[in-house]
C-alpha cells in the first residue's frame, strides 16, 4: 500500500506487561456514529488513484468511518458515485486514516485487533509511512505494511516492506495462510520493531523478519519516526477492479490501535 519475539498476550488485553509502556492508543469508544476522534487522526480525501490505480473517493466526517457504539471503529467501502472536493469523480466511496501530524513513533510494537472484510477487489490495510515523506518522497520515506489482504477468499496475511530500489512489485513481502476465514473474526496484527530488525505477527505468532543486511536496494529508512494509516481501498494494481461476485457495502472494522515503547529496565 502506497499507499519483535515476544509475546504480548496480556497486553492485548489492557493487563500490566513489564516489557512494553504503552505511548499510543485510540480504542474507539464513544456513541454510534459519530466519527473517529480528530485528536488521533486527520483524513486523505478525495479520488485519483492514490499511485495504485484504486478506484474510490476518500471521504472525511462519519459517513465512510465511524464509531459503532460497541467499541469498534467502522471503515466502510461503498459502491456510490462520488465525487471529493478534488472534483474527481469516482464509482465508490471509502475513508483512509492517518496520524500524520498528530502521532509518530521510532521503534517499538505497533499492534490493531481487526476483522478484515473480503472480496474481489476490496483492499484493505494497516500500515505506516516515515514521518519524512513530504521531504523525501515515497518510497525513499519508507513504508511498513502491517497487515494487507486481498480476493474474495481471505487466509493469507501479508506483511510488506518498501524503500529505496525495493518498492511497488518489488517490495519485501513475507505472508502467513491461515485455516479460516479472516473476515469470520477479529485477529491481533502487530510488527515489533527496532533497530536494524522488524518483526512481524499475527495473533502473536511471529512469521517473518527482516534485518537491515538483507535489504536490497538504497538503505534502510526505519531509523526514523513513522506514523499510521487505516485504510479500506477498491480496486487497484494488485488486488484488480471488483466484479459481479463483489457485495457492498464492505467493512473493515479495528477494535483498537496500540503502540508501545520497552519499558526501561
Amino acid at each position: 500500500m502506497l499507499g519483535f519475539l515476544l509475546p504480548i498476550v496480556a497486553m492485548s488485553a489492557l493487563a500490566p506487561n513489564p516489557k512494553w509502556t504503552i505511548t499510543f492508543r485510540d480504542e474507539f469508544e464513544g456513541p454510534s456514529g459519530i466519527a473517529p476522534s480528530t485528536d488521533h487522526w486527520i483524513r486523505n480525501t478525495g479520488g485519483g488513484g492514490y499511485g495504485n490505480k484504486e478506484l474510490q473517493s476518500y471521504t472525511d466526517g462519519p459517513s465512510n468511518a465511524f464509531l459503532d457504539g460497541k467499541g469498534h471503529l467502522v471503515i466502510e467501502a461503498r459502491k456510490e458515485a462520488t465525487t471529493g472536493s478534488d472534483g474527481i469523480k469516482c464509482d465508490y466511496s471509502s475513508a483512509r486514516l492517518l496520524t500524520k501530524g498528530k502521532f509518530s513513533q521510532k521503534y517499538g510494537r505497533v499492534e490493531a485487533r481487526i476483522k478484515l472484510p473480503k472480496g474481489q477487489g476490496i483492499w484493505p490495510a494497516f500500515w505506516m509511512l516515515g514521518d519524512n515523506i513530504d521531504i523525501a518522497g515515497w518510497p525513499s520515506c519508507g513504508e511498513i505494511d502491517i497487515i494487507e489482504s486481498v480476493g474474495p477468499v481471505v487466509k493469507t496475511v501479508f506483511g510488506t516492506l518498501h524503500g529505496p530500489g525495493y518498492s511497488g512489485a518489488d517490495g519485501i513481502q513475507g505472508k502467513l495462510e491461515v485455516q479460516k476465514s479472516l473476515d469470520d473474526d477479529f485477529h491481533v496484527y502487530a510488527v515489533e520493531w527496532e533497530p536494524g530488525e522488524i518483526r512481524w505477527y499475527f495473533d502473536d505468532k511471529c512469521y517473518q523478519t527482516i534485518t537491515k543486511d538483507k535489504v536490497p536496494g538504497k538503505g534502510w529508512p526505519y531509523d526514523q519516526p513513522f506514523f499510521i494509516i487505516l485504510n479500506l481501498a477498491v480496486g487497484g494494481y494488485w488486488p484488480g477492479n471488483p466484479d459481479a461476485t463483489t457485495v457492498f457495502p464492505q467493512r473493515l472494522v479495528i477494535d483498537y490501535v496500540r503502540v508501545m515503547k520497552r519499558a526501561k529496565s
